[in-house]
């Protein structure tokens, strides 16, 4: 008779029984996630009408016209309504949700797309280099592109659509048509977009559903994998497999049922998507931020942990006395309208035109973010340098940065939002980037209201902040009048990029007449490294000098209304400041009486902002020889090469 099993003996067994579990699970999920990549849409059982996005970018205007002669074929014989719309009004982030994608572009100079579907391009490009994204990111999106162009260019005939087609692919989309391919210069043009557009309608009206070629992978699209085919329900559990792959290698979040877990998420109510997907979520977080609900976000700030040791604030402590260490870094939305070449979070944030999401309430995201900034305040106990009395004061914050990353008054309820802050004593620092007029026009008082000043010249706000928008600069310019309209504290923030802005200083003075803002914060760009998404190098950005040169003349050029006020060597940034306004008796007043605009703020009655400004101390003063450092801090210095720390007085 064998012995019982011992202690040891069931552990060992319990063991490989717990590891044969968790293979058998791995390659289960494997096996679905090959099969849900090489599926093709099914292309039995009763035909089923599917309603394309039909987009087209045109330059001579042949696009177009072949455009809406497909809208027109499809309209009548598919029993759909199909509208050609320009690619320059379509927003890329909504691809995920389009079921067909059909698209007519032409090739322009060298190669490239035309300048409607410029956006679009970058769009796939980018997400296509950028590992963030995956090739199972468009896995559910049909697509079919014709391209119109002459063979007579020789290697660039239709690159442009070959480029398109290679890029879905590569996301994961299936090409249910193969790529045509017409030559305006070849007499063929008309008969091949008419056979090309007989497929798509067969693929509209359901009939053949898996032509084409499926999305570029890894090379799993190779094995060959036995067993039974899947039934309807598998398109639901594309999603579920795509969680459970993630969550073997340890990159997803918490998920139930498919839906996020949150303090104020559940899972788009009502039809409506939440801003925040799964991979935004992930990558958002892996860089230290707390994602609030469905759209919003807080994160603290290296300057908070700086000052929580003594060592030091930002450069709103040195210009505006702000207490670095009771300061909340939040916002209420983390989609935006742009995608700046010096974006700190490369992207990985969603972008939009307009708020086309589930909303979450303002109070719950007031407690939300109190609450989780509050969390990481704590664990800086016991960090080594992190003063008590500090760390105390920290857990009550007073002031608020709503800037972060995205476009805090996309979110519908921002003047909700903010009266929920002001009604805690914590002050308000919005940062808006002009591209959304109506909502500054509209938008209660704020501590300090800014405007990003990124470029000066059309062409180059195009190019350093890439908006989404065609009408960009006339938002950009519309934002600065509507900032003059303000009667409390306002901000243009200049971000210089050698190479980008730098050079612009006239353009830049000919725009402070627009605004007339209160200061002009002069910053140099931040360098976070080169990704995809951003090709800036440590060459594009400027010494504190440089800075300082540029504050300087520009000051010069505002006729007298503008005088430098002060400095924070460690930003490499500068103020401006109007002279009539906050220099009394040769005095700067650009710091903030907080209580006294609380006061103003609670008593309901207009008030401006040299109502509540204070006295600026004299070593935050341009030229002080503090260099805007704050001398009741200690400066430290990591001594890298023996790895040993002095503090220096």
């Amino acid at each position: 008779m064998p012995p019982f099993p011992t202690a040891t003996t069931a552990s060992a067994t319990s063991h490989l029984a717990l590891l044969v579990l968790l293979s058998s699970s791995s390659l289960f999920f494997l096996y679905k996630s090959i099969r849900l990549r090489r599926k093709p849409s099914p292309a039995s059982g009763p035909a089923r009408t599917t309603t394309p996005t039909l987009l087209y970018a045109s330059v001579t205007g042949t696009s177009k016209t072949l455009a809406t002669r497909l809208s027109d074929r499809l309209t009548a014989n598919a029993g759909v309504p199909i509208l050609a719309t320009d690619a320059s009004s379509f927003e890329p982030d909504d691809l995920p949700s389009v079921p067909l994608l059909l698209l007519v572009v032409p090739t322009h100079d060298g190669g490239a797309p035309p300048p409607s579907a410029a956006f679009l391009a970058r769009w796939l490009e980018e997400s296509t280099a950028d590992f963030r994204a995956g090739a199972l990111l468009l896995s559910g999106l049909r697509f079919a592109v014709f391209g119109v162009g002459s063979r007579v260019y020789g290697e660039t005939f239709n690159a442009a659509s070959r480029n398109f087609s290679r890029w879905l692919r590569a996301l994961g989309a299936v090409e249910v048509v193969p790529l045509g391919e017409g030559d305006v210069d070849g007499g063929e043009l008309e008969a091949v977009f008419e056979d090309w557009s007989g497929k798509v309608l067969r693929v509209v009206k359901g009939e053949e559903l898996n032509e084409g070629v499926l999305g570029e992978s890894d090379g799993l699209d190779e094995l060959e994998l036995e067993g039974e085919e899947s039934d309807d329900d598998d398109e639901e559990e594309t999603v579920a497999v795509e969680i459970d792959m993630e969550d073997i290698a340890g990159k997803a979040p918490a998920r139930q049922n498919g839906k996020v877990e949150g303090s104020l998420a559940n899972g788009g109510q009502n039809g409506v998507k939440e801003m925040v997907t799964p991979i935004i979520r992930t990558s958002l977080e892996k860089q230290g931020y707390k994602i609030l609900g469905s759209h919003s976000g807080v994160k603290i700030c290296r300057w908070t942990k700086s000052q929580l040791r003594g060592r030091g604030g930002c450069y709103k402590h040195s210009f505006y006395g702000i207490e670095s260490h009771r300061c909340m870094e939040a916002t209420p939305s983390l989609a935006c309208a742009n995608k700046c070449v010096f974006c700190w979070r490369h992207h990985t944030n969603p972008v939009g035109k307009s708020w086309k999401w589930k909303m979450d309430n303002p109070l719950d995201i007031a407690n939300a973010a109190i609450d989780q900034h509050t969390k990481m305040i704590k664990q800086m106990k016991g960090v080594p340098g992190v003063k008590p009395e500090k760390l105390e004061e920290g857990l009550s914050p007073r002031h608020c940065a709503l800037s972060l990353v995205g476009e805090p008054i996309m979110y519908p309820e921002i003047n909700a939002l903010v009266d929920e802050l002001h009604r805690r004593h914590i002050s308000t620092f919005l940062v808006t980037n002009a591209q959304f007029p109506e909502k500054i026009k509209t938008l209660k008082p704020i501590t300090q209201l800014y405007v990003s000043v990124d470029a000066a010249t059309k062409e180059s706000l195009k190019a350093v902040d890439r908006p989404l928008f065609s009408d960009f600069w006339e938002r950009f310019l519309d934002s600065l009048k509507s900032l003059h309209e303000k009667d409390q504290r306002t901000v243009y923030r200049l971000t210089l990029v050698k190479g980008w802005n730098a050079e612009e200083i006239d353009a830049y003075a000919k725009l402070l007449n627009l605004g007339q803002p209160d200061f002009i914060e002069i910053k140099g760009v931040t360098y976070c490294g080169s990704s995809a998404t951003s090709k800036l190098t440590m060459e594009n950005v400027p010494w504190h000098s440089d800075v300082k040169e540029f504050s300087e003349v520009l000051a010069s050029k505002s006729g007298g209304v503008y005088e430098v006020a002060c400095e924070h060597a460690h930003s490499c940034c500068v103020l401006l400041a109007k002279v009539d306004k906050f220099k009394i008796n040769g005095k700067w007043h650009t710091w903030i009486d907080y209580d006294r605009f609380h006061e103003l703020v609670t008593s309901g009655k207009p008030f401006k902002s040299q109502d509540y400004m204070a006295l600026t101390p004299s070593w935050a003063v341009y030229g002080a020889e503090e260099g805007g450092f704050d001398p009741d801090q200690s400066r430290f210095k990591k001594e890298r090469r023996h790895g040993t720390a002095a503090l220096k007085g």
